[in-house]
């Protein structure tokens, strides 16, 4: 949780920085706030980091905690204290004196981790020294360091190195028990425990291994909560529900012009904000307004795409909280579908949010404001 909460802050608070007047630079005490598409870090006597972009290396020294998002990252300072990444290509090199929590598609250890570390990702490496435990899930591991204390590690293909070492207990994650073969010089029998994949969620509650059952049982969850949600709607305000899915399917460029402008004035409110210094503790509510204002507005969208999607199948307009959320799940699935094509679908996604989104809020919003009357 910890880690989520850190990467979630990550984001928040370099939002900030893309508002600055140094383009994309905020500092606060002996802090640094970077965002940027492509950054580079490297000014010394710096603690505490948070760096996000596309893609982002860190050279310096910090005394403190590095924070860092992004899609390729490099760490090749040393670091004093815990370190939180998450990105596609995450790499440490550096040295970190506290504990590592480390996500992403490629993960690579190079550097010592003085403390704990917790690593998850499709391909891991780990070649530095880890002081405590450490926590690895991927679908290949490659261990060739000393682990000072237990070691945790669930992968489909694992290789020990010849440096690679472990003090403590090692369980292992199998899918079938046994099938993964320890050399005596990484640990003796006795200090070996294997247990079935299928535990590791329930010893282990951080980053796991992502599988395709997962994903799938994700996405279905996902598509049954907006017809949830799109059925508590129509129970609650069933004209309202009806008049937004008309006004999207009436408008739809100027309706997701509006839910472009209602977005736009919540994450900019949030970052006005942060920007007078004591108003980033208020980011997080403006954040968290965006989320909602985007979820329901998926909701609102995904209804209206689901009802045009059964006219088209010659079905009549639903007239019915069954109706609705029927017309609901048919188009959140179909975006969810649609959403899985590379580059353009999550573009229609986006689409969908926005217009959904300015639906209500010409709905919720007096006439004058968004420029539109209400239906």
């Amino acid at each position: 949780m910890r880690f989520f909460i850190s990467i979630l802050t990550t984001v928040l608070l370099t939002t900030a920085a893309l508002a600055d007047e140094e383009g994309g630079r905020y500092a606060i005490g002996s802090d640094a706030f970077r965002a940027a598409q492509t950054l580079t870090f490297s000014e010394e006597g710096r603690a505490d980091l948070f760096l996000g972009g596309e893609r982002v290396s860190a050279t310096a020294d910090i005394a403190g905690t590095a924070h860092v998002a992004g899609r390729w990252l490099t760490l090749s300072g040393d670091i004093g204290g815990n370190a939180y990444a998450m990105g596609q290509q995450v790499a440490v090199t550096g040295a970190v004196a506290g504990n590592a929590t480390l996500f992403g598609q490629e993960i690579t250890l190079r550097g010592p981790v003085a403390g704990n570390l917790r690593a998850s990702g499709s391909e891991v490496e780990i070649v530095g020294d880890i002081g405590g435990y450490a926590m690895l899930a991927g679908e290949r591991v490659e261990l060739d360091s000393a682990i000072g204390g237990d070691l945790a590690l669930t992968a489909r293909q694992v290789t020990f190195g010849p440096n690679a070492r472990v003090a403590g207990m090692l369980t292992l994650y199998e899918a079938h028990p046994g099938s993964v073969t320890v050399p005596a010089s990484v640990a003796p029998a006795d200090r070996i425990e294997r247990r079935q994949s299928e535990d590791w969620g329930g010893d282990w509650h951080g980053p796991q291994m992502m599988s395709w059952r997962g994903v799938l049982g994700g996405f279905v969850f996902g598509v049954l909560v907006v017809a949830a949600v799109a059925a508590l709607i129509a129970a609650l305000v069933p004209e309202a529900l009806a008049a937004m899915r008309r006004r999207i399917l009436d408008r739809p460029g100027r309706t997701l012009g509006a839910g472009f402008v209602a977005l736009s004035a919540i994450s900019g409110a949030g970052l006005v904000v942060a920007l007078t210094g004591i108003g980033i503790l208020l980011t997080p509510a403006f954040f968290l307004l965006a989320v909602l204002a985007g979820f329901f507005g998926y909701v609102v969208g995904a209804y209206a795409f689901g009802v045009a999607l059964l006219s088209a199948a010659g079905r009549a307009l639903p007239d019915g909280i069954a109706d609705r959320a029927l017309a609901a799940g048919v188009g959140a699935l179909a975006a969810g579908v649609i959403g899985l094509v590379p580059f353009l679908g999550w573009l229609f996604v986006l689409l969908v949010l926005l217009t959904g989104l300015g639906a209500l809020a010409i709905r919720l919003l007096p006439d004058h404001v968004m420029g539109a009357p209400r239906y």
